[in-house]
């Protein structure tokens, strides 16, 4: 299984981005496999509209099977992403990205 958070920074530690549509990065691990990749999306911080669905066309781009989040995807990106069979967690913010894994494993975030 893949597994996508976003993230603030590129290691375990980092903590987990609240936002989706401007995340900082993507951080990926496939539970098979146990790789780990990082993708740098801070440049969409300068896009002035449609953040959420750009971020969410790089995010099925790295084919995942779950996102874990901070706050949960806008009213755009939300609407892209629930046509995907994605399954969406939130409730991660102010977790390390560490952290935020524990909490889905033990079933402690909310699906979205």
């Amino acid at each position: 299984m893949k597994i996508v958070f976003t993230a603030k920074g590129e290691d375990w530690e980092s903590q987990i981005d609240p936002r989706f549509g401007r995340t900082d990065y993507f951080f990926m691990l496939n539970e098979e496999t146990e790789e780990i990749k990082t993708v740098d999306n801070r440049a969409i911080e300068n896009a002035a509209h449609g953040a959420g669905p750009q971020t969410a066309k790089k995010l099925f781009e790295m084919e995942p099977d779950v996102l874990i989040t901070g706050n949960g995807p806008g009213g755009n990106a939300a609407a892209v992403l629930q046509k995907a069979e994605l399954k969406i967690f939130t409730g991660a913010q102010n977790m390390t990205l560490k952290e935020a894994y524990s909490a889905y494993k033990d079933g402690k975030l909310a699906a979205f």
